[in-house]
């Protein structure tokens, strides 16, 4: 492929070991239309996320935005505390948005007490035939991988911290950090794949739909469970698995 003016040849394209490599003329090309060819370029190592604005989720004062799953409001067991959203005890149940999402990024950080496990559900339906957020919506599993059982159960580290819930194991064990100390996770969720990065490191890949999630489903404790991940659109909760749990800097981008 080439590209020429009248006068310069500015864009041209070889293969390398069966990879498209393309070139420019810097001076003939522009330093504005350079950068538009190299976000082309590179487009195909590209994670899923692309366009949107960032909307703060938590404006590190208050609930708003928020309510415990089925109630009206949000249960003394949540606080704010230091800017983050603090689960102090069993009984605050799963912290929800008001809002619902379909194709986001959501980037935040989480803090696990020691032994502590919680997680972070996307596209829950919250009806009144659901007993949790978890009857229909997938996790991401938050863990002190040290200290908790649960870091040992499930199948090839799909209960450690950073998997999909009992449906994929994280690459990378060694990415999260430990207990009491800040993780950063970004999901993705774009026109039927997810990924989720933790600490800087993309550690799940997956399709949220068709035969191969149907597959992740049907060898995991949620097969047969009516309504798991079959919606495509719904809320984001914060889990209340019993132990204290910090959320901050929470933001979403819709695609």
């Amino acid at each position: 492929m080439y590209f020429q003016t009248q006068k310069y040849l500015i864009l041209w394209s070889k293969t390398f070991n069966k990879h498209n490599m393309n070139f420019t003329n810097w001076q003939a090309f522009g330093k504005a239309a350079l950068v538009a060819l190299l976000s082309l370029s590179l487009s195909g190592t590209e994670v899923l996320a692309q366009k949107g604005k960032w909307v703060s989720l938590f404006d590190g004062k208050s609930f708003k935005g928020w309510h415990s799953w089925k109630s009206d409001g949000v249960l003394p067991q949540w606080k704010v505390e230091d800017g983050a959203l603090v689960l102090t005890e069993k009984g605050g149940k799963d912290l929800v948005t008001d809002k619902e999402f379909g194709d986001f990024e959501l980037e935040l950080e989480w803090k696990i007490s020691e032994g502590g496990n919680s997680g972070i559900i996307y596209h829950v339906i919250e009806e009144e035939k659901y007993c949790c957020p978890y009857s229909t919506g997938p996790e991401i599993q938050v863990l002190d991988d040290a200290k908790h059982p649960d870091a040992k159960a499930g199948k090839s580290g799909n209960h450690k911290a950073g998997a999909l819930y009992d449906l994929l194991p994280p690459n990378d064990f060694t990415a999260v950090k430990p207990a009491n100390e800040w993780n950063k996770v970004r999901l993705i969720i774009k026109d039927g794949k997810g990924e989720s990065w933790l600490n800087g490191k993309k550690v799940v890949s997956f399709s949220t739909s068709g035969s191969e999630w149907d597959a992740l489903v049907a060898n995991s404790k949620f097969k047969g469970w009516d309504g798991f991940g079959v919606s495509q659109k719904g809320k984001i909760a914060l889990q209340d698995h019993g132990n204290k749990v910090s959320y901050r800097k929470i933001r979403i981008k819709e695609l």
